[in-house]
């Protein structure tokens, strides 16, 4: 009886999947716009967003310029975003805003479309291109819309975004170091990229991290230059330190700091001893 059941029941749901097919097969077919409209709103209430994006892309032309053309704009963008096509939805987001500026669904359409290119942000060791893009567009939705129901997840999506791109700058600064070990002007890189990176991300989670790796570069740089310019260099390296432990006091590289350091005062005080 069980048996037989079961087999009625995948019977009727195969039934009922073959004429939800051909229903919308005939009205993809079909040449009545308003057909198509009412089943592409159907279909996007039920969350078939597939059926309900080729619908709306069908129907979308007929409705420029007619009072239902922004809500099927608005809808059509959608359908890619929860399809995660998320380079459609970016670009037909763009689309709605610059065609319907004063829409109640301005803000909300401004946000998924900054979301659409947050979406398409890679991992931090990759081409950024698209995260500078999603930054960009969160930060305009940040600025216009601070009572938008979104403001609070654009802010996280911002800072976790500019989170990566700092990490990606201290990857290569932390690689130019490493280098460095084996190429003396790597260290000079090492040491601009460190300048350059507690001076374009002051609030970063990694300042701390780039403070060290100027200490770390700047020594072996002092140690590893000609004797004429040890000095100097030396005196640099003790400046990267006093700037470390000033910001840091109870830095996470206390033992290897405090080991530079020590290297640095010694070789210091021969030039001290030479000279008297």
């Amino acid at each position: 009886m069980f048996f037989k059941m079961r087999q009625f029941f995948f019977l009727l749901v195969a039934v009922i999947v073959l004429s939800s097919c051909s229903e919308y097969q005939k009205v993809l077919k079909n040449e009545d716009v308003k057909a198509k409209y009412d089943a592409a709103e159907k279909y996007y209430e039920e969350k078939d967003f597939k059926r309900a994006n080729r619908l709306f892309e069908q129907i979308a032309p007929k409705y420029v310029g007619k009072p239902q053309g922004e809500r099927v704009m608005f809808f059509l963008a959608n359908t890619y975003f929860e399809r995660e096509d998320y380079n459609m939805a970016g670009y037909q987001f763009e689309r709605f805003v610059k065609s319907y500026p004063k829409s109640d669904k301005l803000a909300e359409a401004t946000f998924l479309g900054a979301k659409s290119y947050y979406e398409l942000s890679p991992k931090y060791s990759l081409d950024q291109t698209d995260t500078d893009k999603a930054l960009l567009k969160l930060q305009n939705f940040i600025n216009a819309y601070a009572e938008s129901e979104y403001f609070a997840e654009a802010n996280a999506m911002a800072k976790e975004l500019t989170t990566k791109k700092e990490r990606k700058a201290y990857e290569i600064l932390k690689q130019y170091n490493r280098l460095g070990e084996f190429n003396y002007d790597m260290l000079k890189s090492a040491v601009a990229a460190s300048d350059n990176f507690v001076s374009d991300y002051p609030g970063s989670v990694y300042r701390e991290d780039a403070l060290f790796v100027k200490l770390e570069a700047t020594t072996y740089m002092a140690m590893n230059s000609f004797e004429s310019l040890q000095k100097e260099r030396l005196q640099s390296a003790k400046a990267a330190y006093t700037v470390l432990k000033k910001q840091y006091p109870n830095t996470k590289y206390e033992e290897e700091a405090t080991d530079l350091i020590n290297k640095i005062e010694s070789e210091l005080q021969k030039f001290t001893t030479e000279a008297k």
